[in-house]
């Protein structure tokens, strides 16, 4: 999906004095994905995809995206897909903090199902637009959007990712070996997530009665814990 970063704005602006937080999307999705959300008190600054160079480590990807982000000791959220980007960064340059939403900071998170496909990579052989027009149902029911509406992005974003880019980034999160964990790590899981099963990731924090796309889902709630986390004095997780 085509997506620009948030155009520059003038120093004396308003909007430009707000502290930036740096939002990196979901597989192949972009910023219409955190639509639902709430920018109270911070500008956010959406970083774009950029097209995977042929055999690009996850790691050399992330360096790639860390030449979009302008601010010293960044605080970075990432959705999904996103999330292990952002991990991968925290682990290159010092960041203030990293939220992940709907994601996994380490292999040990990854389902072992997943696994499976590094010996039988049939992700990386799949005609992904031949079979979008079967997938809708299943993509319904793993991300668990809510409404006409989060429908009908959700079925938007499967039509326009790079099918390219998705093949690849599958294949990243299969063959994923991450063990380092930073400690500015925060980690927030939706308890009903089907992509990313609670019962393999260890969060800060849960958001009850939500799937993947707690983003869109349950934004208000996601929306203030994103608040406390970057705007106002940390608090103990629940």
């Amino acid at each position: 999906m085509n997506s620009q970063p948030q155009p520059t704005n003038t120093s004396s602006s308003p909007l430009k004095r707000l502290k930036a937080i740096y939002f990196i999307s979901g597989l192949g999705a972009d910023e219409r994905i955190f639509q639902w959300l709430r920018y109270d008190g911070y500008r956010p600054v959406h970083i774009p995809w950029v097209s995977p160079n042929r055999g690009e480590s996850v790691e050399d990807y992330a360096k790639r995206l860390i030449e979009k982000i302008e601010d010293e000791r960044p605080i970075i959220v990432g959705l999904s897909f996103g999330g292990i980007i952002a991990v991968e960064i925290a682990k290159q340059i010092a960041v203030e903090k990293v939220i992940l939403l709907s994601s996994a900071k380490s292999t040990l998170e990854i389902p072992y199902y997943f696994k499976l496909f590094r010996w039988l990579p049939i992700h990386r052989a799949l005609p992904f637009k031949s079979l979008l027009w079967a997938f809708y149902w299943l993509a319904y029911w793993l991300f668990d959007p809510e409404g006409t509406e989060q429908k009908l992005l959700l079925k938007t974003v499967l039509i326009e990712t790079d099918p390219h880019f998705l093949k690849w980034a599958l294949h990243k999160v299969v063959v994923w070996k991450n063990k380092e964990i930073p400690d500015t790590i925060v980690q927030v899981h939706g308890r009903r997530d089907r992509i990313f099963p609670l019962k393999f990731v260890t969060p800060d924090y849960t958001i009850e009665n939500s799937g993947h796309l707690m983003v869109m889902t349950r934004a208000e709630e996601v929306s203030e814990l994103i608040e406390q986390l970057t705007l106002q004095t940390p608090t103990e997780p629940s």
